[in-house]
């Protein structure tokens, strides 16, 4: 059985990272996400494990000091990891995994598994963008502040990915990455 392919998402808050991948699973019954563990509350309509692992800072902490994340981050105040074990077990059952992680992790993963396809996410434009995030509506305004100052900062690094995807259409953004995941896979026979 061959080893399952790591895609890596990222892209600034807002851009919908969310939405493609929801879209990506549907379309393509070979893909999983792997469920990140962070320490920031819950959004409304959040289930815990389905769309994060929550933990305390003194349980992210501990499970650092273990070695347990692959890659872990701090975001806007909040920490941010991919469990290793989900990953690795994903990839030897010959799954092909989908990590949503900022452009922190996307480095620490790019370190270790230079195999990675590492796609960046981003939106028709900053103003689409600043609207997408005031339309979530689940931030304060300080939060959407800083967001907005960390998204300047990771568009920075879209040139180090592999891949840089433009959400305007979700349909059409999702279809891009399912054609970049296909071509990758087919490079594996």
């Amino acid at each position: 059985m061959k080893r399952g392919l790591l895609v890596v998402i990222s892209g600034p808050s807002g851009v919908g990272k969310d939405t493609v991948i929801r879209r990506l699973l549907e379309l393509d019954s070979k893909l999983v996400y792997s469920v990140s563990g962070t320490t920031r509350r819950p959004r409304p309509g959040e289930m815990p494990d389905e769309n994060y692992t929550f933990l305390t800072r003194d349980q992210f902490e501990k499970l650092v000091e273990q070695g347990a994340f692959l890659e872990h981050a701090t975001y806007n105040g909040n920490l941010y990891g991919t469990f290793r074990d989900r990953v690795e077990q994903a990839r030897d059952a010959g799954r092909d995994i989908v990590l949503k992680i900022d452009v922190q992790g996307a480095d620490q993963v790019r370190r270790l598994m230079p195999d990675a396809i590492l796609i960046f996410v981003v939106a028709p434009s900053e103003e689409e963008l600043v609207r997408r995030q005031e339309e979530r509506g689940s931030d304060s305004p300080q939060d959407r502040a800083s967001r907005r100052q960390i998204a300047e900062r990771e568009m920075t690094h879209a040139s180090q990915y592999d891949h840089v995807v433009t959400n305007d259409d979700v349909e059409r953004a999702a279809a891009e990455i399912l054609d970049v995941i296909r071509r990758a896979r087919e490079r594996q026979t």
